[in-house]
């Protein structure tokens, strides 16, 4: 059985070309995984729009019902279109799990977006690789992370 470790990589590897080309976005990976295989993945445009969750979103279409989503960072709760948080967007997916490398310390984030997708009863991990994704964004975070 492939391991969280395992798509939690190929997101990264997705995030990894748009380093330093998401404007003030962090280049974020995201895979959707349904019954062990990757049914949508993205990351996030160069520009920073859209996010990753939308790109995998759009491309695993209803294969998003019940799967598991790796995501890099977490997902956003606030945007400045209304209902179009990557959160919300997750949540509208019906999606069953999930998985994020690190928290995500913008103020849109900064843990919104993973209440959001718990009171809508999603199960939540934190901190799969999360070295990892805190480094491949090093210039975001230190930024907007203040701890």
């Amino acid at each position: 059985m492939v391991s969280d470790l395992t798509f939690m990589q190929r997101a990264l590897a997705l995030a990894a070309p748009g380093v330093g080309r998401t404007g003030e976005n962090p280049s974020v990976g995201c895979v959707i995984v349904r019954d062990g295989m990757i049914v949508g993945e993205g990351a996030t445009a160069i520009g920073g729009r859209p996010h990753a969750e939308h790109v995998a979103l759009a491309r695993s279409g209803d294969e998003a019902i019940g799967a598991d989503v790796y995501v890099t960072l977490e997902p956003c709760a606030s945007r400045s279109v209304p209902g179009t948080a990557c959160a919300d967007l997750l949540i509208q997916a019906r999606v069953a799990r999930v998985i994020v490398g690190a928290r995500d310390p913008h103020p849109h984030a900064n843990g919104a977006g993973l209440e959001r997708l718990r009171a809508a009863g999603i199960a939540i991990e934190t901190g799969v690789m999360a070295e990892e994704a805190r480094a491949q964004n090093a210039g975001f975070f230190a930024k907007w992370d203040v701890r």
